[in-house]
Protein backbone atom coordinates (compact mmCIF):
# COMPACT_ATOMS: atom_id res chain seq x y z
CA UNK A 1 0.00 0.00 0.00
CA UNK A 2 1.24 3.38 -0.66
CA UNK A 3 2.02 5.59 2.23
CA UNK A 4 0.40 8.40 0.78
CA UNK A 5 -3.14 5.96 0.34
CA UNK A 6 -3.15 5.97 4.14
CA UNK A 7 -4.87 8.84 6.81
CA UNK A 8 -2.65 9.98 8.69
CA UNK A 9 0.25 12.70 8.91
CA UNK A 10 1.20 13.18 5.03
CA UNK A 11 -1.83 11.41 4.02
CA UNK A 12 -5.35 11.95 3.23
CA UNK A 13 -6.46 8.17 2.25
CA UNK A 14 -7.30 9.33 -1.64
CA UNK A 15 -3.86 9.61 -2.82
CA UNK A 16 -3.71 13.50 -3.57
CA UNK A 17 -0.99 14.21 -0.98
CA UNK A 18 2.47 13.80 -0.58
CA UNK A 19 5.92 15.00 -1.87
CA UNK A 20 5.85 17.33 -5.01
CA UNK A 21 1.31 17.63 -4.58
CA UNK A 22 -0.09 20.84 -4.50
CA UNK A 23 -1.73 21.98 -0.47
CA UNK A 24 -5.12 22.46 -1.80
CA UNK A 25 -5.60 19.07 -2.94
CA UNK A 26 -5.77 19.08 -6.67
CA UNK A 27 -3.36 17.06 -8.88
CA UNK A 28 -0.55 17.47 -9.44
CA UNK A 29 0.34 18.97 -12.57
CA UNK A 30 -3.57 20.76 -12.69
CA UNK A 31 -1.64 24.37 -13.14
CA UNK A 32 1.31 23.69 -15.40
CA UNK A 33 2.59 26.14 -17.56
CA UNK A 34 0.39 26.53 -20.71
CA UNK A 35 -2.18 22.97 -19.24
CA UNK A 36 -4.28 25.03 -16.26
CA UNK A 37 -7.62 23.24 -16.11
CA UNK A 38 -11.06 24.49 -17.41
CA UNK A 39 -13.39 24.01 -14.67
CA UNK A 40 -17.07 25.51 -13.58
CA UNK A 41 -19.53 26.91 -16.27
CA UNK A 42 -19.25 30.45 -18.21
CA UNK A 43 -21.35 33.23 -18.65
CA UNK A 44 -23.26 31.39 -21.67
CA UNK A 45 -24.28 28.34 -19.12
CA UNK A 46 -21.66 26.05 -20.91
CA UNK A 47 -19.06 24.08 -19.44
CA UNK A 48 -15.43 25.97 -19.84
CA UNK A 49 -14.36 23.27 -21.82
CA UNK A 50 -17.02 22.78 -24.36
CA UNK A 51 -17.35 26.56 -24.75
CA UNK A 52 -13.97 26.65 -25.08
CA UNK A 53 -13.70 23.93 -27.82
CA UNK A 54 -16.98 25.76 -29.52
CA UNK A 55 -14.80 29.01 -29.78
CA UNK A 56 -13.17 27.10 -32.68
CA UNK A 57 -15.99 25.65 -34.31
CA UNK A 58 -16.15 28.10 -37.09
CA UNK A 59 -12.65 29.73 -36.72
CA UNK A 60 -12.65 33.37 -36.26
CA UNK A 61 -16.55 34.14 -36.38
CA UNK A 62 -16.73 31.83 -33.26
CA UNK A 63 -14.23 32.96 -31.64
CA UNK A 64 -15.52 36.68 -32.02
CA UNK A 65 -18.88 35.75 -30.92
CA UNK A 66 -17.60 34.27 -27.32
CA UNK A 67 -15.54 37.70 -27.07
CA UNK A 68 -19.08 39.25 -27.54
CA UNK A 69 -21.00 36.98 -25.08
CA UNK A 70 -18.74 35.46 -22.77
CA UNK A 71 -18.23 37.86 -19.83
CA UNK A 72 -16.85 35.59 -16.92
CA UNK A 73 -14.57 32.79 -17.96
CA UNK A 74 -11.00 33.49 -18.24
CA UNK A 75 -10.44 30.25 -20.57
CA UNK A 76 -13.02 30.76 -22.66
CA UNK A 77 -11.97 34.40 -23.64
CA UNK A 78 -8.77 33.06 -24.21
CA UNK A 79 -9.44 30.27 -26.41
CA UNK A 80 -12.51 33.46 -27.92
CA UNK A 81 -9.03 35.29 -28.86
CA UNK A 82 -6.79 32.78 -29.83
CA UNK A 83 -8.99 31.35 -32.33
CA UNK A 84 -9.62 35.16 -33.49
CA UNK A 85 -6.34 35.99 -33.99
CA UNK A 86 -5.12 32.08 -35.21
CA UNK A 87 -8.01 32.00 -38.10
CA UNK A 88 -7.59 35.55 -38.99
CA UNK A 89 -4.20 35.33 -39.51
CA UNK A 90 -4.37 32.27 -41.72
CA UNK A 91 -7.14 33.95 -43.71
CA UNK A 92 -4.79 37.24 -44.29
CA UNK A 93 -1.88 34.93 -45.00
CA UNK A 94 -3.61 32.67 -47.49
CA UNK A 95 -4.71 36.14 -49.25
CA UNK A 96 -0.92 37.60 -49.14
CA UNK A 97 0.51 34.27 -50.36
CA UNK A 98 -2.20 33.75 -53.02
CA UNK A 99 -1.21 37.23 -54.67
CA UNK A 100 2.48 35.67 -55.56
CA UNK A 101 2.58 33.75 -58.83
CA UNK A 102 3.81 30.29 -57.96
CA UNK A 103 3.81 30.60 -54.31
CA UNK A 104 -0.30 30.04 -54.64
CA UNK A 105 0.64 27.00 -56.09
CA UNK A 106 1.82 25.83 -52.45
CA UNK A 107 0.08 27.71 -50.81
CA UNK A 108 -3.31 26.30 -52.06
CA UNK A 109 -2.25 22.70 -51.06
CA UNK A 110 0.10 23.37 -47.29
CA UNK A 111 -2.87 26.47 -45.95
CA UNK A 112 -5.91 23.97 -45.95
CA UNK A 113 -3.55 21.43 -43.98
CA UNK A 114 -2.02 23.37 -41.67
CA UNK A 115 -5.22 25.44 -41.00
CA UNK A 116 -7.44 21.92 -40.64
CA UNK A 117 -4.51 20.48 -38.23
CA UNK A 118 -4.22 23.93 -35.88
CA UNK A 119 -8.25 23.75 -35.76
CA UNK A 120 -8.70 20.31 -34.73
CA UNK A 121 -5.43 20.39 -31.81
CA UNK A 122 -7.17 23.52 -30.63
CA UNK A 123 -10.62 22.52 -29.79
CA UNK A 124 -8.90 18.84 -28.81
CA UNK A 125 -7.18 20.71 -26.23
CA UNK A 126 -9.85 23.17 -25.34
CA UNK A 127 -12.42 19.92 -24.85
CA UNK A 128 -9.70 18.71 -22.72
CA UNK A 129 -10.03 21.68 -20.77
CA UNK A 130 -6.47 22.84 -21.23
CA UNK A 131 -5.11 26.53 -21.78
CA UNK A 132 -2.98 25.03 -24.71
CA UNK A 133 -1.18 28.30 -26.42
CA UNK A 134 -0.55 28.37 -30.32
CA UNK A 135 2.74 29.21 -31.57
CA UNK A 136 2.68 32.92 -31.99
CA UNK A 137 -0.95 33.29 -31.94
CA UNK A 138 -0.76 32.36 -27.93
CA UNK A 139 1.36 34.84 -26.82
CA UNK A 140 -0.86 37.56 -28.80
CA UNK A 141 -3.66 36.39 -27.09
CA UNK A 142 -2.38 36.28 -23.87
CA UNK A 143 -0.86 40.23 -24.27
CA UNK A 144 -4.53 41.18 -26.19
CA UNK A 145 -6.31 40.20 -23.17
CA UNK A 146 -3.91 41.56 -20.06
CA UNK A 147 -4.50 45.04 -21.83
CA UNK A 148 -8.25 44.50 -21.50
Amino acid sequence: MDPNDQPGPGGTGDGSSGPGAPADGSPPGADAPGGAAASGKSSTGLDDNVAGALCYLLGFLTGILFLVIEKDSEFVRFHAMQSTITFVGLFVLSFALGLVPLVNILAAFALPIVSLVVWVLAMLRAFRGERYKLPIAGDLTEQQLSRA
